[in-house]
């Protein structure tokens, strides 16, 4: 009965050893997935578009209008001319043109946002991730002067350093952004790292005999950058509305200097006669904001470890 049974009817159970070695899809590294999936999102690449002319015309935009934007047309027709062939976002009061000094105006408000921004996720960096090494009474005391500086207002900070520097400088501005600016960096690195430093690796490191200020650098902070570069994506946004606030009330860069909030400063009392004055510079600054906070949006699903297929 069974040498009837032929051979064809059995089938091998199992992994055959020609696909042993096969590999199920491409090895992807965790930089390419997360583009890929950043891809994905229309409105974080539509947002990385604008981005990208803006800062391009903010770059070469200056030098495309042919006029200095400091520069005065002492011609009576050339004040307050609306948009023109010569002149294709106006000019201001004194006769300057104003698509130069918009794309100028955009170099001070980007650098402060940008600036301002890294200078709070580096000090905020370091602050909160020595605070969770070493927590206990280190913690309590170095979160308690966190808490005393955010209570500050900033526009406090600004008048005083305004007043005991004598100076309204693009340097001074940072400055005082920056001193309350990166209590809220420190707060979220140190909840991030309070849950790694209980992980296996850094206890190795520990136990090696690894200096704490080297597992700071090198294995707790780089496991939270995908937190902190999320973070500095809200932050630019939020440093460029502080300076235009300031701008707007006085406070912020000086003539013959400008930014985006100085020329919507400039323009606010003669909005209803001129109104394009206040409309170019007030919708860069909207572009922009908007752009950092669909590109953060963006980026934090982006950078989320647990979306990874």
């Amino acid at each position: 009965m069974a040498a009837n049974i032929s051979k064809e009817k059995f089938v091998i159970v199992g992994a055959e050893t020609a696909e042993a070695e096969k590999i199920g899809r491409p090895h992807v590294s965790y930089l390419k997935d997360t583009w890929r999936r950043f891809k994905e999102s229309k409105t974080a690449m539509l947002a990385l578009i604008i981005l990208i002319a803006l800062i391009v015309m903010v770059i070469i935009g200056p030098a495309l209008s042919g006029y200095a934007f400091e520069e005065i047309d002492t011609r009576p027709e050339a004040k307050n001319a609306p948009p023109s062939a010569e002149h294709w976002f106006g000019t201001d009061k004194l006769g300057r043109d104003l698509f130069s000094r918009t794309w100028q105006a955009g170099r001070v408000s980007l650098a402060i946002g940008l600036i301002g921004a890294l200078v709070a996720a580096t000090v905020g960096c370091v602050y909160g991730g020595l605070s969770a090494y070493f927590g206990g009474k280190v913690d309590t005391i170095m979160m308690r002067i966190v808490e005393v500086i955010s209570s500050i207002p900033y526009l406090i900070v600004v008048i005083l350093l305004s007043v005991i520097l004598d100076s309204k400088s693009l340097g001074t501005l940072i400055l005082a952004l920056t001193l309350t600016g990166w209590c809220g960096t420190a707060r979220l690195v140190r909840g991030q790292m309070l849950q790694l430093k209980s992980q296996e690796f850094v206890m190795a490191a520990q136990a090696l005999g690894v200096p704490p200020w080297r597992i700071i650098l090198k294995h707790l902070i780089p496991n939270t950058m995908s937190t902190i570069i999320v973070s500095i994506t809200f932050a630019i946004p939020n440093y460029i509305f502080s300076e235009a606030f300031l701008s707007f009330i006085g406070l912020g860069i000086q003539p013959p200097n400008t930014s985006w909030g100085a020329l919507s400063s400039a323009a606010q009392t003669n909005f209803l006669f001129y109104p394009y004055q206040l409309f170019f510079p007030s919708l860069m600054i909207a572009l922009t904001m908007l752009s950092f906070t669909l590109l953060g949006d963006g980026l934090r699903d982006a950078l989320d470890p647990k979306l990874r297929k």
